[in-house]
């Protein structure tokens, strides 16, 4: 499988094309659908399905563009379907300006457990904290976990929101620190890549 990285919108989230032979799954598409698209249209990519880690509008900003362009189905936990609702409203809040939003609907609950769209096998892990719908996406094949805003290097997620649960992110982290081997290569949210050992050493005070 082969992983490119595009950091996208003013908050530079991460937004991954997995991609097998042409086939492409698209993970947290958060900004610039106009550049996603020519990407695809650039590698000759068929895009099959849209994952969101969670809700927040710097990780699905352009997934209402694409959805018009692409008719592909779109998966995030609907326990985070109020924070889509609010994308563009967030969005202002936060860049201090209003961007244009198309509204996603149509999205279909991403649940914990084994997942499979064509030859991509995901397991999807429920990680509430950040958000109520976090979910991290692990791929056994690639030893590669997808990590959203639960787990950066050097850092974990917000949980200062009135909706996040600090208890919650800390028990969420902890799983995934016992449930994958050390080498397992993590790539969040934001920021570069880093594995679980490595993270573990630094959030040994933590819990």
């Amino acid at each position: 499988m082969k992983i490119l990285t595009y950091p996208l919108g003013e908050l530079q989230a991460n937004c991954y094309f997995l991609i097998q032979d042409k086939d492409c799954v698209i993970i947290d598409p958060g900004d610039s659908a106009d550049f996603i698209l020519e990407e695809m249209s650039r590698n000759n990519l068929q895009v099959k399905a849209i994952i969101a880690t969670h809700g927040h509008f710097d990780h699905v900003m352009a997934i209402g563009e694409l959805k018009m362009s692409l008719n592909v189905p779109v998966y995030i936990s609907s326990k985070d379907r109020f924070l889509l609702d609010r994308v563009e409203e967030t969005a202002k809040y936060f860049l201090g300006h209003a961007p244009v939003v198309i509204p996603i609907s149509d999205t279909i609950d991403l649940k914990g457990g084994q997942f499979q769209i064509l030859n991509f096998k995901f397991q999807i892990l429920e990680t509430p904290g950040h958000t109520p719908g976090s979910v991290c996406i692990y791929i056994e094949e690639e030893g590669t976990l997808f990590t959203g805003d639960t787990l950066f290097k050097d850092g974990i997620g917000r949980y200062d929101f009135s909706y996040s649960n600090k208890q919650e992110l800390y028990s969420s982290i902890k799983h995934l620190i016992k449930e994958f081997p050390e080498e397992t290569l993590v790539y969040p949210g934001h920021g570069d890549p880093t594995t679980l050992g490595e993270e573990e050493k630094k959030l040994g005070n933590l819990f």
